[in-house]
């Protein structure tokens, strides 16, 4: 029986007084005061809406990812994710913590699920920032109380920071994408995509196929798959942050790769907008109900929610204001048959969804403030038909869900 039921922020100071005066005033109270602003300006948008907070776990540890699924087989969605070094499953109802993997003390910075081997449950896949480092913990028969075995897919991408499970090739079974951010290893700025091997539990790696060779500089983040130009095969699109950590000044942008007959060679690269300050999520989507597929984004390490219009890539603001959106996931959120957005702020800490009119028009609709996060998933953990928000809070040191009032 196939069980899945996933859909994934001085001590040089204190020698002299009165610069550490003189730092406050001209330095931290402003900053203070523009991110207080801006969670008022926000908030004051909407808040009609009471969002449940479920409370699945603290610690002293940044959560920098999550995903979501049934991994019990009991019918009931629970949680994983890696903080600490340390990867652990969160059984719902009651979140009992069982540690999956410690050994090897993997700092994950991004994670995805995906029945691996095919034998009905839902394995994890986590990937290390730098090293690179990707792998997948597969389920046992009893997932709570028996080892979670270890398997390597690839330790020669460096600055692994997206993952995504989408069928590349077509063949009608799960591939693996992920990229190569860092500037250093054997594929530097590169986009890769991986084939599950015939027989996963004992393969050494996965079949990797690097599709954007060289030409995803400047950072790059997440990605997104779909078919953006209506050949009938699945395109990839990324984004890079560029900004105050890009020394070359190569990044700041977000581009889309056409995927050619043969999945396995190189992919075509084009240019969305080379001016993208901290540009980190972008997904293939049709905004505005005109049957072409647009590009939702956010500008994770900047600022602002964005969408670009197909086919011309226009601009559209949907929510200018949140400071840090690192995460972003869209998905029909009150079950009106279009699509929405949801991100959680990670320097503003407000997690909010946007509301779509059917026409490209969002209203921001807050879920809650003083929450921050670095991750964000979307599921219905309720079993109520509607689709609960799951954040992963690397600022705030904790793992939430909130729980949607749409009826």
């Amino acid at each position: 029986m196939y069980r899945s039921t996933t859909i994934g922020l001085r001590f040089s100071v204190l020698l002299n007084p009165f610069k550490n005066y003189k730092m406050i005033f001209s330095k931290i109270i402003p900053t203070v005061l523009f991110a207080l602003f801006i969670s008022l300006s926000v908030v004051a948008q909407e808040n009609t809406s009471v969002w449940e907070r479920v409370e699945v776990a603290t610690a002293a540890a940044n959560y920098r990812n999550v995903i979501a699924g049934d991994f019990t087989g009991d019918g009931v969605p629970d949680l994983i994710a890696n903080a600490g070094r340390v990867t652990k499953l969160y059984v719902a109802p009651d979140w009992n913590e069982i540690v999956l993997e410690a050994d090897r003390k993997i700092d994950c910075i991004h994670s995805e699920a995906m029945d691996v081997d095919g034998d009905g449950d839902l394995d994890w896949i986590g990937a290390q920032y730098k090293p690179g480092w990707i792998f997948w913990l597969e389920q046992p028969d009893e997932p709570t109380t028996q080892r979670w075995k270890y398997h390597l897919i690839d330790d020669q991408v460096i600055g692994t920071h997206g993952l995504l499970v989408g069928d590349v090739d077509q063949k009608g079974k799960l591939d693996l994408l992920a990229n190569s951010g860092q500037p250093g290893g054997e594929f530097p700025y590169s986009l890769v995509w991986y084939e599950v091997p015939k027989n996963p539990r004992k393969a050494k790696q996965w079949i990797r196929h690097v599709f954007a060779k060289g030409d995803a500089p400047g950072l790059s983040h997440y990605l997104g798959v779909g078919d953006i130009n209506g050949d009938g095969r699945p395109d990839a699109a990324s984004g890079a942050k560029g900004w105050k950590d890009d020394s070359f000044g190569i990044g700041e942008w977000f581009a889309w790769w056409e995927a050619p007959k043969d999945p396995t060679g190189v992919w075509k690269k084009h240019m969305v907008s080379d001016k993208q300050p901290g540009a980190t999520n972008i997904h293939p989507v049709d905004v505005n109900g005109d049957g072409q597929v647009d590009l939702l984004a956010s500008r994770g390490h900047g600022q602002g929610i964005i969408w670009f219009e197909a086919p011309s890539w226009k601009e559209h603001v949907i929510n200018p204001d949140l400071v840090g959106p690192h995460c972003l996931v869209v998905a029909d959120m009150d079950n009106d048959g279009d699509i929405d957005a949801v991100t959680c702020a990670k320097d503003t800490k407000v997690a909010a969804w946007f509301e779509n009119d059917g026409h490209g028009n969002f209203k921001t609709h807050v879920i809650n403030t003083n929450q921050a996060a670095y991750d964000i998933r979307v599921l219905d953990m309720d079993n109520d038909d509607d689709l609960d928000v799951i954040i992963a809070g690397q600022a705030s040191q904790n793992l939430v869900w909130y729980r949607n009032p749409a009826k």
